[in-house]
């Protein structure tokens, strides 16, 4: 006997259950990004190898070791499943010139890819909703997206997600901490680990943001970048503040706080979590004024973030906020030719109504049928059979009530029946 296929490892089956619950996530995220004045945008899964190279930077974990690259066999292309969103939307930007007559608020959702150890909270197939702001210049909008993910954490009924913030200044500032920073881990040569060795020349900046326990005390006394940052940067980063303090937002200032991209310069922040093990982080994201010229298009100056969608939901569900599984309004039970025949016609005419019905499919007596009716959770059992049908009736039963008799109606009036006892039950509550 053949073995039995499964998913790749860390790329997982979402099953109704799940899938449900995420669809009550995406409807508050959604809304509450319009209530923002951001519009969706769409971006292909698959993009070219060296949008990545390029944006994300070569000497990054995520370009030598974590992309599903390979060579389109048609053409010979190299091409890449995306390991994150924002090169894909500058890229369409730039492409479809988004960004020449107006500054743009998108966003997107969809799953990315990234070749990495699976472990609770980090997988190789992924899920993010990412929030991109394209041509606003000063530190308001910085500070409008982090007061976005306050705004939604409360939306959600989440609490305990704190937030870091930091400034990487320009790149002429980070030159100057950079050679600060060779210069002090040259003098700790003999403990650099493999990949500290090889980013000393190439990218040590990406060393304080090494997750070996054995650097992490040495990373500590290394120059920082705050302290090599000119008066704008300082300006830039001190309004993102202000608005915060306004508002009432608490936060701290984590000088370690580098990411792992590098078209990131002046503000970044993340929102993280101890209610998650080691995979805290729940958003993520800061400014990237350098990427669109980077790519190609016209300088212009852009923010954003991206939330982990599996964190925020295992987060939820922690917190206790897992909402209860939807239930259609009335199960249709039915039993005979004639009156199967009816069951479609009332079906469809209360779906008319804007009720939502469940039609029992399979056959069975009226007894097993209505067991089923009670475990879908639905109000109301809608009962046809072959004596209702040539009466052109049905009966009508409570299914969460005590007491209440079943009533027979024309099948015409079931609709007002049903939607009068909603509204009369909604008003109850």
């Amino acid at each position: 006997m053949s073995q039995t296929l499964q998913a790749v490892r860390g790329m997982n089956d979402i099953l109704p259950d799940e899938a449900e619950f995420w669809e009550t996530f995406e409807e508050i995220v959604r809304s509450w990004l319009k209530s923002y004045g951001y519009r969706p945008i769409r971006l292909p899964i698959v993009e070219p190898t060296p949008l990545f190279k390029r944006a994300i930077g070569e000497v990054t974990d995520i370009v030598e070791k974590e992309m599903y690259s390979f060579i389109d066999s048609l053409n010979g292309e190299a091409l890449t499943l995306r390991p994150e969103g924002t090169a894909g939307c500058v890229r369409a930007a730039i492409q479809h010139s988004l960004v020449a007559q107006q500054p743009r608020r998108l966003y997107y959702t969809g799953p990315m890819f990234r070749h990495e150890r699976p472990q609770k909270g980090r997988y190789r197939q992924f899920h993010q909703v990412g929030v991109e702001a394209l041509g606003f210049a000063g530190p308001d909008i910085d500070a409008e997206m982090i007061l976005m993910g306050a705004r939604l954490w409360a939306d959600l009924g989440l609490d305990g997600i704190e937030l870091q913030l930091n400034s990487l200044g320009q790149p002429d500032e980070r030159a100057q901490h950079r050679a600060a920073l060779v210069s002090y881990f040259e003098e700790h040569a003999d403990i650099l680990d493999e990949d500290a060795r090889r980013r000393l020349y190439t990218n040590p900046l990406r060393i304080l943001d090494s997750k070996n326990p054995t650097l992490q005390a040495m990373c500590a006394g290394a120059p920082k970048l705050i302290d090599h940052l000119g008066t704008d940067s300082l300006n830039h980063f001190e309004g993102v503040q202000r608005v915060l303090r306004d508002a009432g937002i608490p936060f701290t200032i984590n000088p370690r706080l580098v990411r792992g991209l590098d078209y990131y310069n002046l503000t970044v922040f993340e929102w993280v979590t101890d209610r998650l093990g080691a995979q805290g982080t729940v958003c993520a994201g800061g400014r990237f004024d350098g990427l669109v010229g980077q790519l190609g298009g016209k300088a212009t100056p852009a923010c954003g973030f991206a939330m982990g969608v599996e964190r925020l939901v295992a987060l939820i569900r922690e917190s206790g906020g897992e909402p209860a599984a939807p239930a259609p309004d009335v199960y249709v039970v039915h039993q005979g030719d004639d009156a199967t025949r009816l069951a479609f016609r009332v079906a469809e005419g209360l779906r008319n109504n804007g009720i939502d019905v469940l039609l029992h499919c399979g056959g069975g007596s009226f007894k097993a049928q209505m067991k089923k009716a009670d475990a879908s959770g639905a109000t109301f059992a809608v009962v046809i059979g072959d004596d209702e049908a040539a009466t052109g009736e049905a009966q009508l039963k409570v299914l969460r009530e005590e007491g209440v008799e079943q009533r027979k109606l024309k099948v015409d009036e079931l609709a007002d029946a049903i939607i009068g006892q909603l509204i009369d039950s909604d008003e109850e509550e």
